[in-house]
């Protein structure tokens, strides 16, 4: 945490000094507005660079263990069902899987139902947890 605030206050001062120099430069006539502007943009491109790369490090990824498709398969799981699961293991709501999905909300509702009566629970929630118990989801 201490890292990432020290970055981000040294990238505002190099910003204040950048704008200050053009600012004077421009005022003296030692540069014209069309560099100054390339040369803040070619900053923030770096900036943008940067941030993006820092941020791509910390992407979580899902443990090595293998999904289990023969137990899909065993419980009778559609392949748009499972895409459903996924899709609720990620936290999204019956309307957001089915914009995410092109489907109506009435059809993942439907999907939805098809899952717990499959996977013999009353909740999402205890499908997700029986779902990871029988390794048909990724941890």
């Amino acid at each position: 945490m201490k890292k990432t605030i020290f970055v981000f206050s040294a990238l505002i001062l190099a910003l204040l000094a950048l704008f200050q120099v053009s600012k004077y430069s421009y005022a003296r006539g030692n540069a014209s507005i069309e560099a100054i502007i390339a040369v803040v943009a070619v900053v923030f491109l770096f900036i943008g660079l940067y941030i993006n790369k820092s941020r791509s490090k910390k992407v979580v990824t899902p443990t090595n263990r293998a999904v289990n498709h023969g137990k899909i398969e065993e419980l009778g799981l559609s392949k748009r069902e499972y895409e459903v699961l996924l899709e609720i293991s990620k936290g999204l709501s019956n309307k957001e899987i089915g914009e995410k999905l092109f489907v109506t909300e009435s059809t993942i509702k439907t999907h939805v139902s098809n899952i717990l009566v499959k996977l013999d629970v009353k909740r999402r929630t205890q499908a997700l947890q029986k779902a990871k118990e029988l390794q048909i989801i990724p941890v």
